[in-house]
């Protein structure tokens, strides 16, 4: 496969791009700053460019920032397969030693919270601490989901979208019809009602659409729903389970937004058990989803007081 236009995933700004290959697979990144690494990890639909706003304040701070075009999206490779938690996490524990770092703090958005606390049970040597925003820990969300699923409201009413992305090749249509309206319209309806009058969101949304438009990058994000699904009528799901039910040992900094409809905030505050020393929960009244894009300063502020403690 062709490699994607630059001028839909490589934009510029103070960072630079770059390629890495991690676990088998070629991984974009786009780096600022220098000092104690921090690893940023996007969520469903998005991109390296999720965290432009993190790059600078971070870097600005003393960090090193990488923020990674995950497996399947942006201008990383897009194989057939490995779109489970376990290959995932080894592309977060591989970029990080390809970095030639021996250990990092990660940052998610989402999907990407739910991979950095994977990965930090997983390979908890290469993890310094975790940051999760707009998100919860893949067992708290799973149970929040299962409680709620008969009564069709509460979190499993928000997470709907998990059981129409489990159908053959029609999601993938409908992210990428209409030139990727599907993508703004989950970006409209899961933000805060401020920014959506914020000239951020209209460049948010053109930028996820032009990068879910990217050949692959649709098939790819909704092989990470699907796995997640169908994981739990197999035994991999229970062993999955097994790996992650555990008390992480790193500090844990929850942000999340107030006005979440997809990830619920008594979701989120369910992760308690699984916390590590020294964590903290922030709760940012007005924002939705999308707390790194919808308030970016309170964001920045509350990541570098938690990373420079940690």
């Amino acid at each position: 496969m062709p490699a994607p236009d630059p001028s839909t995933v490589r934009l510029a700004g103070p960072w630079t791009h770059r390629d890495v290959s991690a676990n088998g697979i070629r991984l974009h990144i786009a780096e600022a700053g220098s000092g104690p690494p921090v690893l940023l990890l996007h969520g469903f639909g998005g991109l390296w460019w999720s965290w432009h706003h993190q790059l600078r304040a971070l870097a600005d701070a003393g960090f090193r920032v990488v923020a990674a075009d995950l497996r399947g999206y942006g201008d990383s490779d897009k194989p057939p397969r490995g779109y489970d938690a376990w290959t995932l996490a080894g592309d977060v524990a591989g970029l990080i030693r390809a970095l030639g770092e021996r250990r990092a703090h990660l940052v998610g958005h989402a999907w990407g919270g739910m991979l950095a606390w994977t990965a930090a049970s997983l390979h908890p040597r290469l993890v310094s601490s975790v940051s999760v925003l707009g998100g919860a820990h893949p067992l708290a969300l799973r149970s929040a989901i299962r409680r709620s699923v008969l009564r069709r409201r509460g979190q499993a009413r928000a997470m709907a979208h998990l059981l129409r992305f489990q159908v053959p090749m029609r999601p993938e249509r409908a992210l990428v019809r209409d030139e990727a309206a599907e993508i703004e319209r989950l970006l409209h309806d899961w933000s805060g009602v401020a920014w959506r009058e914020d000239p951020g969101f209209a460049e948010a949304s053109k930028t996820f659409r032009n990068a879910m438009l990217v050949p692959g990058v649709a098939h790819s994000a909704l092989e990470y729903y699907r796995w997640a699904f169908r994981a739990q009528f197999r035994g991999e799901g229970r062993r999955f389970t097994d790996a992650v039910d555990t008390r992480l040992h790193m500090p844990v900094l929850q942000v999340h937004g107030a006005a979440d409809p997809c990830v619920l905030p008594s979701t989120a505050r369910d992760s308690a058990p699984w916390l590590g020393p020294r964590s903290r929960f922030e709760l940012l009244p007005g924002v939705g989803h999308f707390p790194h894009l919808e308030d970016p300063d309170r964001t920045a502020k509350s990541l570098v007081t938690f990373l420079r403690e940690s």
